[in-house]
């Protein structure tokens, strides 16, 4: 499991990918070769970003015709996105703030 969020934050950290993931979200349904027209990449390097979120399970690549579409893959960030959320300590625990600091303690 902690490899699988590992492999998840991996396929993540780079701005490249995040745009890309923008893009998808932003264009749903399939979109192929305008991927590299809207960020600004080599072929090859979107390719190389597109084949590290597939092999991720963040997108999906299907065949139609001549091109690859390439969606964003339903439920895929769920157990990054839960992982992340349970670090979060809940809204007004005030176990992890630092504590209260007053004017006459500077003294």
């Amino acid at each position: 499991m902690d490899s699988d969020i590992a492999d998840l934050a991996k396929a993540l950290a780079h701005p490249a990918r995040l745009r890309i993931l923008r893009l998808l979200q932003a264009t749903p349904g399939c979109i192929g070769g305008d991927i590299v027209g809207a960020v600004g990449l080599a072929q090859s390097t979107v390719s190389e970003h597109l084949r590290i979120l597939k092999a991720a399970g963040i997108i999906t690549g299907d065949i139609a015709g001549p091109r690859i579409c390439y969606a964003l893959a339903p439920g895929a960030l769920g157990p990054l996105a839960d992982f992340i959320a349970a670090l979060a300590p809940p809204l007004g625990d005030a176990c992890c703030l630092p504590p209260e600091r007053h004017d006459h303690d500077a003294l």
